[in-house]
């Protein structure tokens, strides 16, 4: 992608892609979905966690709904390519179904470590659907970010199962939305992209929850962590759609490393879970991993 050349966002005005600034917005994405992630956490201490998903997109799509009417912009919700749209959202819900089995079958630092394995994917999937390539510097970022992920994890042995199979394939499914939500960025608006999500999100979410489990009435604290986790899950998906439309997708899905640092974050804000020693080693060597990434973009953009 040249430096010179520019997209089309909402409105139509052009803006010069930048990949520093889609490392921006993503990060702050990541930053915003492990807020989410704590909420979900907190609810699910007395609420089933399929459920806890249900409540959280419901708010999430009564509040795109909300803004969308409010302001007059109900059309901007239609997708142009609804296919396209579709499908995007379909990987996603399969990618969150995929991602729990993992957790539920699995230690924690295990699935993480596997889904993981998302920017990798992604940065070969770019090749070989949107012709970007990354240089022997970026690609150097992306294998030394996976490196810090499994050294700030500290993932034990454990035999392979259905759990690993799942979070392996989670991981495929969220690198194919991240190739249709770049494909995508030419024809949809943001909100479009994510309103096309959260209603594909909400009959899957409530689906799981009503097999899964039994459904437990919700107290009146959990109306506002669910209005709070649906505006955090709103919030972050925007992020991520402008992120990957002003950024190459193979240098801005890297920066999904940085999870692993708000999780820790938020861990100690919210739960007192202690930080260790190994958990700042490997989120040191995933700071260096992001810089391997722009500088690798950067020498390749001048060249």
């Amino acid at each position: 992608m040249s430096a010179e050349a520019s997209v089309i966002e909402e409105g139509g005005a052009p803006v010069v892609p930048s990949n520093g600034r889609g490392a921006v917005l993503v990060l702050l994405a990541f930053f915003v979905f492990s807020a989410t992630d704590a909420i979900v956490k907190i609810m699910a201490g007395t609420i089933p966690a399929p459920q806890v998903t249900f409540f959280i997109t419901v708010a999430a799509l009564v509040l795109l709904l909300g803004h969308a009417i409010a302001t007059g912009r109900l059309h901007r919700l239609v997708p142009r390519q609804p296919s396209l749209a579709f499908w995007r959202a379909l990987l996603l819900a399969v990618d969150t179904l995929l991602i729990h089995y993992a957790f539920a079958t699995l230690p924690m630092a295990e699935a993480y470590l596997i889904a993981f394995l998302t920017p990798i994917l992604v940065a070969m999937l770019s090749f070989v659907f949107l012709g970007e390539r990354l240089s022997r510097i970026g690609w150097l970022g992306v294998l030394v970010g996976f490196a810090g992920v499994a050294v700030a994890l500290k993932p034990g042995a454990a035999p392979l199962n259905l759990g690993h199979l799942a979070a392996f394939a989670s991981a495929v499914f969220f690198a194919l939305s991240l190739i249709l939500l770049r494909r995508a960025k030419m024809a949809e608006t943001h909100a479009a992209l994510v309103a096309s999500l959260l209603i594909v999100m909400t009959p899957v979410a409530l689906a799981v929850a009503a097999v899964a489990t039994d459904m437990v009435p919700l107290e009146l604290p959990d109306y506002g962590l669910s209005l709070a986790g649906g505006a955090l899950m709103l919030g972050g998906h925007a992020l991520l759609v402008r992120a990957f439309r002003v950024g190459e997708a193979s240098v801005v899905a890297p920066f999904q490393y940085s999870q692993i640092i708000w999780g820790c974050l938020y861990g100690v804000l919210l739960f007192a879970t202690p930080v260790e020693p190994h958990t700042v080693l490997g989120a040191a060597i995933i700071i260096l991993s992001g810089w391997l990434v722009l500088r690798g973009s950067s020498e390749r953009l001048g060249a």
